[in-house]
Order: C-alpha cells, then sequence, then structure tokens
C-alpha cells in the first residue's frame, strides 16, 4: 500500500504543470554590447532572465505577439530573432539581410515586416514560421537604385507603411492578400524623410524630413488626398545646430488635442495643434531632444536628449507646457518606457550599465537593474497598440 501510494505521489508531481505566469506585466530590455536581452517584471521591477546570442544590437527594437510571449527583436545586422519570453530562449533566428532598421507586426499578428537599409526595402515573414512571405524591393527612379526604408510601421486594414530615405517617397503595403501584395507610392514628400510615425488611432502617418524644414503626412482614411506638408517654415531662416544623434518621432507624446515631438537641430520641443496641424508652440530645452514621450495619461511628456547633454531628463507638464522637473540620471540616458498604466516609468542609462525605475508622481528613483551598455526598452503591452 506504501509503495502504491508513493507512486502515485510520484506521478503527481512528475505530471504536475511549471508555474504559470502571464505576461502582460512582461517585457525586455536590449542589451547592445553582449547581444543580449534581459527579461522584466513590471509589477517587481525585476529582471528575471536574459537570452544570448542575437547579434548586433546596436540599433535594435522590438514587436510582440498578439498573446505577448514572442518578442520579435529586429538587429542591425538583418537578424530577425524570435524570442520567447516565458522559457527565456531563443525561438527561431533569421538573418535577412545586410543591415536592417527596425520591423513591424501585422494588424492579425500573423506577419512581421522588417524595413532594410542593405539591399534597400521591406520583407514580410510569417510571424510564426519566420518564412519569407514577400520581398519588396524599394527601387525609385529607373529602377536601378534602391532606396534605404525607414518609419516602418503596421496600419489597420492589413497594411504597413514606410518611408524611402533616398527617394523622398511613402508606399503603403498592402498584404490583406499575402500572395499578392499591393503597393500604393506617394512620391515628391520631401528631401530625406528621416523617421516616422502613426498616431494611436492608425488614421496618420507622418514623417519627418531631414533634409528640409517640416513634416509630410498622409491620411490613410483619405489615401486619395495625397501627402500634405504641415509644420512648413519651422526653423526657416535660423541657423541649425550639428545633429549628433537623430530625433526619434515613434515615441511621439500626444496630450489632448496636443502633439509633442523633438525638433531637427534645435533644442526645442514642437507642439502641434492636431486639429488644424499648425505649430502651436516651441518649448525650449535642455539640448536636442531624441526622445519626445508622453506618460499614457497625457499628462506630462519626458525628454531625453543627444550627446553632449544626454545625462539629463527633462519633464513637460501638458497643461501649461511649463518644464516641471530635471533630471540626472547618469550618462548615456538612451530610452524611456512607461509601465503600461504609466505610474513608473524605466530609464536606460547605457554609459553606466543600469536600467532605473522612476515614479513619475513624485520623481523619486524605485529601482536601479544592472544591465550591458542598456538602450531599447519594451513592454509586452505594446502588443495592443498600434504602430509599437
Amino acid at each position: 500500500m506504501i509503495r502504491i501510494i508513493s507512486c502515485l505521489l510520484l506521478l503527481l508531481v512528475v505530471n504536475a504543470p511549471a508555474a504559470a505566469r502571464g505576461t502582460g506585466d512582461l517585457g525586455l530590455f536590449i542589451e547592445r554590447a553582449s547581444s543580449s536581452v534581459q527579461i522584466v517584471e513590471t509589477s517587481s521591477n525585476t529582471s528575471i532572465g536574459r537570452v544570448d546570442g542575437l547579434g548586433d544590437l546596436s540599433h535594435a527594437s522590438v514587436v510582440y505577439s498578439r498573446d505577448q510571449r514572442y518578442a520579435y527583436v529586429f538587429g542591425r545586422d538583418g537578424g530577425l530573432t524570435k524570442v520567447d519570453i516565458l522559457k527565456a530562449e531563443i525561438s527561431n533566428r533569421k538573418l535577412q539581410s545586410g543591415n536592417s532598421i527596425g520591423g513591424a507586426i501585422s494588424q492579425d499578428g500573423k506577419l512581421v515586416a522588417v524595413s532594410n537599409y542593405e539591399p534597400g526595402g521591406v520583407k514580410v515573414f510569417d510571424a510564426d514560421t519566420l518564412e519569407l512571405v514577400a520581398d519588396i524591393p524599394a527601387s525609385f527612379g529607373d529602377n536601378q537604385q534602391r532606396s534605404k526604408v525607414i518609419g516602418l510601421v503596421d496600419a489597420p486594414e492589413g497594411k504597413f507603411v514606410f518611408a524611402l530615405w533616398d527617394a523622398g517617397e511613402i508606399w503603403v503595403l498592402d498584404m490583406t492578400d499575402r500572395g499578392n501584395p499591393v503597393i500604393e507610392k506617394f512620391k515628391n514628400i520631401g528631401l530625406n524623410p528621416y523617421d516616422a510615425l502613426i498616431t494611436g488611432d492608425g488614421r496618420y502617418y507622418i514623417v519627418g524630413l531631414f533634409g528640409e524644414d517640416g513634416m509630410a503626412m498622409l491620411d490613410l482614411w483619405n489615401l486619395s488626398a495625397g501627402v500634405k506638408r504641415i509644420l512648413p517654415d519651422y526653423g526657416k531662416g535660423e541657423q541649425k545646430l550639428p545633429v549628433y544623434k537623430m530625433p526619434h518621432l515613434e515615441g511621439w507624446a500626444v496630450a489632448g488635442d496636443l502633439a509633442f515631438v523633438p525638433a531637427v537641430g534645435s533644442h526645442e520641443v514642437l507642439v502641434i495643434d492636431m486639429r488644424s496641424w499648425q505649430q502651436a508652440a516651441r518649448i525650449k530645452v535642455h539640448g536636442q531632444p531624441i526622445f519626445v514621450m508622453a506618460r499614457p495619461d497625457g499628462r506630462q511628456v519626458w525628454v531625453n536628449f543627444a550627446i553632449p547633454d544626454n545625462d539629463t531628463i527633462q519633464v513637460i507638464d501638458t497643461q501649461n507646457l511649463a518644464i516641471i522637473k530635471e533630471l540626472n540620471p547618469g550618462k548615456g540616458v538612451l530610452h524611456m518606457e512607461f509601465e503600461p498604466r504609466g505610474e513608473e516609468v524605466w530609464l536606460s542609462v547605457r554609459d553606466e550599465n543600469r536600467v532605473e525605475v522612476y515614479d513619475t508622481r513624485t520623481f523619486e528613483r524605485r529601482n536601479s537593474i544592472a544591465a550591458t551598455k542598456p538602450s531599447g526598452i519594451f513592454f509586452t503591452a505594446r502588443a495592443h497598440r498600434i504602430g509599437l
């Protein structure tokens, strides 16, 4: 009888399920110098695992599967890596180009698209298997030239949108029928589009222009209206400063009817009235802004800066457009990511090998996590947001 009971107990232990863990409060951050990512939990502000072997992560970005279990990491070396964040291991990895600059996941979560510098174009993969579905060369002019692709985002109705740096164009790629991709091209949008964003409702695709003042906007609900130039005069007649690092528009900040975006070549954050798409204000800041990001409730905007001012964070109150706090987390603050409801924000401090967590109400530091040259921080809440 004792032997039978012991065998039954052993059977129960062997077949006991592994400890369950939800994915909604997880995320990861890039360790660019060691080809690795750390997996983190926001409820406890702790690191819970590390995955190595992800290649060149010097300009890496991440999107998530709909169930928030898998992270798709886009490396600068053209690597596309599917990471299982529950098992803390690589599920699949593919070197799909010579030089890539980010990607997106489709509205239904079934396709992953990668934007490439070399060779210029977009490749689309099956999200489950990473098998190639479509190869879209960014050919322009006489079709013998290839452009670098930037600003790739997902859009509603099975579309991806991206811009061509060399050609000055925006392309809308419809992957509704994966066997028959359809491309609509918008030319002469301006010189050297350098980064882009899509509004949270998926309607407006906005591209920053490095080669001239202003931005280009495409209304995805009314493609027949073509591209509209917005803020055409900002910076005109002023002497621009050297640009040490390109600003990013992906993390643009929206508060009510106002949008906050980094200015190119000046120490300012631009405020746009989204009802008219005209400039509403210009806010003088500490340095050349890189990321201008809104707390999820829109009450605050947090700004980091290019060298030599990248040890500083400034916080803007969106009600009065005033700077209400300045923090100095350390040298090399590269990226910020708010927790899903915004009570805390995580900052990567690359040159001091740590990631710090701050309370967004009191501005007190809540935790510090050791890391190897950390850069981008990406939480799984992005899985359910357009353009992220």
